[in-house]
């Protein structure tokens, strides 16, 4: 990395077994020494070790209960369609394709790859600037920064099209960004002069963005005016951090940092919100992440909620009703004791045995999980980072992936071609 050499600096990596290892876990979580804090020399997975896990992860996949929605070995149609790889051979990865380091320094709380793109990448820093970076052609670059905000940048959103970005800072303000010129089109200032924490749009209608705040308060605001939404808002028990729509935008869900989690109907006529369920995930602890998917794979539609909570693990819900109410359906142990981690769904949907999900964690790894498996679960571990793992993204093919973490540093990881 060479900081000295001017504004943005970049690092292309070749060959750099020296710095990350992949790891196809074949122990449990807590067996692995990593995990536990221990260091040493990294060294890459050679090719017989994926060979030799992938027979062992065919044996594993087995010993799936009866009851798990993911399909058995029973749905030869869809493996056939699949092709005859287990998840652990899907998600292999060659290794890093890229290093991002112009926000080093301070945190990366997100980034998020473009809608329906493959190359472009957005993330925000606590150095109260955001960046678009662009991976194709080679090398990557960063394409625009985004600059405005008086304070760290906490949360962003990119709408439907791509065209326009929406942030969220610690300076209570709102701001919408043009994505081609990095010029800011709205600022829209909090009334309260409240600390904004995250913001999303709604999915049916991009006018319309919902924010949360550090005053208890979640609004709907109407980008194109600037203006609140009335009947648009409504308090939790705690400063908002984190939200996600359904796929239709029909209810909302928002995390506090007092551990609940609140569902919102959300009328597409007026923009208006109405309470319905809450669900006290953990006491006191702050619920980071929230994502929302409406099946797992195509012969197990089943819409869930993944939920980073400060619990030590990764939490798998169910959506049991069209109020929004959570049943706990599955845990992951990783790290996580007091960052702002957050995790994701693996955006194509499979045809193969399991499903996979994706989080970031305070050991610096990026972890995969079959949330089909009872034991065993860990798909892929990547290594590399210097601090906490705080947010991921894969592209819309799933051939790259993108991390993020509390140094400040955006690894690129790409996927082995098949």
């Amino acid at each position: 990395i060479c900081p000295g050499r001017g504004f943005p600096s970049t690092l292309t990596v070749c060959g750099m077994a020296a710095v990350w290892q992949q790891v196809l876990a074949v122990d449990d979580f807590e067996e692995d020494p990593r995990a536990q804090g221990a260091r040493g020399h990294r060294r890459s997975v050679s090719r017989g070790s994926y060979q030799l896990q992938a027979q062992m992860n065919r044996a594993v996949y087995d010993e799936r209960t009866p009851g798990a929605l993911v399909p058995t070995s029973v749905a030869e149609a869809s493996r056939a369609m699949a092709g005859d790889t287990t998840l652990s051979e899907n998600y292999a990865f060659a290794g890093m394709h890229h290093i991002f380091d112009q926000h080093v320094d301070s945190a990366v709380p997100r980034l998020q790859f473009a809608n329906d793109d493959k190359h472009l990448l957005a993330c925000c820093s606590l150095d109260g600037t955001l960046s678009i970076m662009i991976l194709s052609p080679s090398p990557p670059s960063v394409k625009v920064v985004l600059k405005g905000h008086a304070g760290p940048v906490t949360d962003f959103a990119w709408s439907l099209s791509n065209d326009v970005i929406v942030s969220t800072s610690k300076d209570g303000t709102l701001r919408i960004w043009n994505t081609e010129d990095g010029r800011c089109i709205r600022e829209v200032r909090d009334p309260e002069a409240s600390e904004l924490l995250c913001c999303t749009f709604q999915p049916m209608n991009n006018n319309l963005t919902v924010v949360g705040n550090s005053k208890h308060l979640l609004q709907v605001v109407n980008i194109s005016t600037g203006k609140k939404v009335k009947g648009g808002s409504s308090k939790l028990t705690g400063r908002v951090l984190s939200m996600s729509f359904d796929a239709p935008g029909r209810i909302l869900w928002a995390g506090d940092d007092r551990g609940s989690v609140f569902s919102f109907l959300f009328d597409m006529a007026t923009g208006k919100l109405t309470k319905a369920k809450r669900l006290v995930v953990s006491e006191g602890s702050p619920i980071c992440s929230i994502s929302a998917r409406s099946w797992i794979s195509r012969e197990a539609r089943d819409p869930s909620l993944l939920i980073n909570a400060c619990v030590n693990k990764l939490l798998l819900y169910r959506v049991v009703d069209n109020e929004g109410t959570l049943q706990l359906k599955r845990s992951f142990p990783i790290k996580h004791g007091s960052q702002p981690l957050h995790s994701i769904f693996c955006p194509l949907m499979s045809f193969r045995q399991g499903a996979c999900v994706v989080t970031g964690s305070e050991d610096a790894c990026v972890y995969f999980f079959d949330v089909e498996r009872n034991t065993k679960a860990i798909v892929n571990k990547l290594q590399g980072h210097g601090g906490p793992v705080l947010d991921v993204s894969f592209n819309c093919d799933e051939s790259l992936l993108a991390s993020a973490d509390s140094t400040g540093m955006v690894i690129i990881w790409r996927r082995e071609q098949k």
